[in-house]
């Protein structure tokens, strides 16, 4: 594996988060509680393998500019300007929220889940898309 197949290894291990947020949360709602914790440890461990590998992408390459113009840098950019500061937010609530399952603070676990999961959703959701528009759909060439 090089560098430049870190990307596409990002978008792999967002799309792998979110299909593991979608599945803890079908298996709560059915009150399979081993599988819920068993599939959010997952997406837990595949969003703390993509901060490792996206740090280690963006200090060795820099930044990837958006080399598209008109209506795919308008709507980039808008994902891009919801994205970063989520991004950012997301990584302390996810905090927040497995100390409170892990302490056995159900009640405060589920009430900033309701927050923590929609965010660590579209976070992970968009991560899969920005990818998608930056080396698959507008490369720069």
């Amino acid at each position: 594996m090089t560098l430049a197949d870190l990307p596409k290894v990002n978008a792999c291990l967002n799309a792998f988060s979110a299909t593991c947020l979608v599945a803890g949360l079908v298996f709560i709602r059915r009150k399979n509680k081993e599988a819920h914790r068993a599939c959010m440890i997952a997406a837990l461990v595949a969003s703390t393998i993509f901060l490792g590998c996206y740090l280690t992408y963006h200090f060795t390459a820099g930044i990837t500019r958006f080399a598209a113009g008109g209506w795919p840098r308008r709507v980039y950019f808008t994902i891009l300007l919801t994205h970063t500061p989520l991004a950012a937010v997301i990584l302390p609530l996810i905090i927040i929220t497995l100390t409170f399952a892990l302490r056995g603070k159900f009640d405060r676990h589920k009430r900033i889940a309701r927050w923590t999961w929609p965010i660590w959703m579209y976070v992970s959701l968009t991560g899969v898309l920005i990818y998608l528009m930056l080396y698959q759909w507008f490369p720069s060439r």
